[in-house]
């Protein structure tokens, strides 16, 4: 990388040394990307942690097929259901037509819900997730699934993100259509979605869920829903958020990406400028 510095081109040194040029040329790309000379890829320290991170998930995978084997945890064939459609509740359109990208923040917000096994019981868990930088920017637990759960979640987000227009996607679970959620939205200038059946249609959410079930999860996993709520506090605030590389947003946490994108040094001025919230 240094001889390049001082003038000398890949292809002279391939000549003399046993890499070829457009080996020369990706090593000299990483070594500026250690540097920070460089923002377009992972340094080799991030490579590493990336790596690290794959093998620990494939080890993972490997140890709960065993447990699953000799029927030491749950197969997770069984299911609970989440979603119960309210007959006369009035559903809200598809706003989204299965497009979950959006181009700046607090535009599309996708919400779900899922459960959490306990010695105890199940654990209900609501999310809301930003589209732009796939942050988790509202959460809610509890021990049942009442139209609370949801609300609580949302008014999470709002508090935090004050958003304007922003569309609320999830599915027709009567939670989200019910009369209080729809007043909530209302309230706070919220336009509700509904998914259009499609299984893919909140990937959004079903990835974070993804994600969080990667490691065992079953009954014997958390032996009160206290300490489930820790872990859940522990894995949204602790890692997801501020460290779950994602490919969407070139290899960035959702934390690392709204701070890339939303201040930005100041061509002009040389201070900090923002870009939204």
């Amino acid at each position: 990388a240094e001889l390049v510095r001082a003038g000398r081109t890949p292809e002279e040194l391939a000549k003399e040394f046993e890499p070829s040029a457009q080996a020369i040329r990706n090593r000299i790309g990483q070594a500026d990307r250690d540097e920070g000379r460089r923002a377009d890829g992972l340094t080799t320290a991030g490579k590493e942690e990336l790596r690290r991170l794959r093998r620990e998930n494939r080890q993972l995978k490997v140890e709960r097929e065993i447990l699953a084997h000799r029927g030491l945890i749950r197969s997770g064939t069984e299911k609970v259901v989440t979603i119960r459609r309210d007959s006369e509740g009035r559903a809200a359109p598809d706003l989204v037509g299965r497009d979950l990208r959006a181009a700046g923040p607090h535009q599309l917000w996708a919400a779900d819900i899922t459960y959490v096994p306990t010695w105890a019981a199940f654990l209900c868990l609501a999310v809301v997730v930003d589209a732009w930088r796939s942050r988790v920017v509202g959460w809610s637990m509890a021990d049942n699934l009442r139209t609370q759960l949801v609300i609580n979640a949302l008014t999470m987000a709002l508090e935090q993100r004050r958003p304007s227009n922003v569309i609320h996607h999830s599915d027709h679970g009567c939670q989200y259509t019910s009369i209080t959620s729809g007043k909530r939205c209302t309230e706070m200038n919220v336009r509700p979605s509904r998914v259009g059946g499609a299984c893919d249609d909140n990937a959004l959410c079903e990835s974070v869920f993804a994600t969080r079930e990667c490691k065992p999860n079953d009954r014997s996993t958390f032996r009160s829903r206290g300490k489930a709520r820790r872990a859940i506090f522990t894995f949204i605030e602790g890692w997801y958020n501020p460290h779950r590389r994602h490919s969407a947003l070139d290899q960035a946490s959702p934390v690392d990406f709204e701070r890339r994108r939303l201040f930005r040094p100041s061509t002009e001025s040389g201070s900090l400028s923002t870009k939204g919230e």
